[in-house]
């Protein structure tokens, strides 16, 4: 399913923003003239619990350590272009959305993402991204927030 039909289905405003190709969520910011602190990046795990969708600001980087943690798994490790490609199949690779359940995946959200009245994040390709109301993603991903990232 594409971003922009899920958000619609949900009743969620966005708003589509356009751009030049970009490859990591830090060039997203610098594109959309924004803070990395409000761009949501998703980092895919599993573990023996499965797949897990964390999402945590661009500026940041994951604790994976602390993400079994949470989790309760040992055995945790970042998922693999393939495995990607599996679970997300109508998005480029690296431009999924951070939103966990389009996909039938748990979310786990930095809290410090909270923080924030608005998160910008790919949009399933690396021309397109979204801005929407931090509440309404919350209200989608049903994420469990922890301290997952680190600067």
């Amino acid at each position: 399913m594409k971003l922009e039909d899920f958000l619609t289905q949900n009743r969620v405003a966005y708003q589509p923003m356009s751009h030049s190709p970009v490859y990591t969520s830090q060039a997203l910011a610098a594109a959309d003239h924004t803070s990395g602190h409000c761009v949501a990046k998703p980092v895919v795990v599993r573990g023996d619990t499965g797949f897990t969708m964390c999402v945590l600001p661009a500026s940041s980087h994951l604790n994976v350590t602390r993400v079994g943690q949470v989790l309760r798994d040992e055995h945790l490790r970042l998922a693999t272009e393939a495995e990607l490609s599996n679970i997300c199949p109508d998005c480029e690779l690296g431009a999924e959305p951070p939103i966990g359940p389009m996909f039938g995946l748990r979310t786990l959200m930095d809290e410090s993402l909270h923080d924030e009245e608005y998160l910008v994040f790919q949009a399933g390709s690396h021309t397109r991204s979204v801005k929407v109301r931090r509440e309404d993603y919350e209200r989608l991903a049903n994420p469990t927030m922890d301290a997952i990232a680190y600067r």
